[in-house]
């Protein structure tokens, strides 16, 4: 199964705008053979705090909002992340599943909120998982990624593919992109997909790097620090051998 991870600049606090740039990337994934496509944090709104917290009309009503038709239509299953709204004042900041129907698969609210998005958003309390393809992935935000019970609870539930939508500055955000998703790979052998910005995002410049690692820390595939572009690799399928269950 070929996956594939993106990288993009977001029309600051423009939904529609940021929707139609997903949509083509997520073709140019379709075009090179991917089945699932994995966006960045905030992909929807760019990484704007301030505008998502003032304007609620940023926000998406639910997993069917129309704004995200075109994207849901693309033959091939994307993880989207954006503000949610939820029960309570705030929404949370969660990435939203579709298969290549377009039907909802699940939604993830991040868990572990950075800095001043815990004054926007309010945190999620549940993981986040779903099979597509024979392939059972987990999935996770940013900073949570930076807490390696996450990915632990992952491999545990028999997870092959951990999918991360992310954003990463240039400076010291290049050195921790560098360290914590080949280093997921590595220690808990799961197939890691990494989508980040690249070019202004919010109060950062996304350093862009968006890649697909292998259970041993290798990188598979890797974008560039400069355009927008998706990254595809190769994830096999597990089979059974003659003898005994699928491992």
């Amino acid at each position: 199964m070929k996956i594939a991870a993106a990288q993009l600049t977001c029309a600051p606090s423009d939904v529609t705008a940021n929707a139609g740039l997903a949509e083509a990337l997520a073709v140019r994934a379709r075009d090179q053979g991917a089945e699932l496509v994995v966006f960045p944090e905030l992909t929807l709104t760019g990484y704007e705090l301030d505008s998502i917290g003032a304007d609620p009309g940023l926000w998406l009503d639910g997993a069917d909002d129309p704004r995200l038709d075109g994207l849901r239509s693309t033959g091939t299953a994307v993880a989207v992340n954006a503000a949610l709204r939820a029960e309570g004042p705030l929404p949370t900041l969660a990435t939203l599943v579709y298969d290549a129907h377009g039907a909802h698969v699940t939604t993830y609210a991040k868990q572990h909120l950075y800095g001043h998005e815990q004054d926007f958003f309010a945190a999620g309390d549940t993981d986040g998982r779903f099979e597509l393809g024979g392939i059972r992935f987990s999935l996770g935000i940013c900073f949570d990624n930076h807490f390696p019970d996450l990915a632990d609870r992952a491999r545990a539930d028999g997870c092959r593919v951990h999918l991360a939508g992310s954003l990463y500055g240039t400076g010291d955000g290049r050195a921790e992109r560098a360290s914590v998703y080949p280093g997921i790979a590595r220690e808990y052998g799961l197939y890691v997909a990494l989508a980040n910005h690249v070019g202004p995002a919010g109060p950062w410049s996304g350093c862009g790097g968006a890649a697909v690692w292998a259970p041993g820390g290798q990188p598979l595939v890797e974008a560039d620090d400069r355009t927008p572009d998706v990254v595809v690799a190769d994830v096999p399928v597990r089979t059974a051998p003659a003898d005994g269950p699928a491992r």
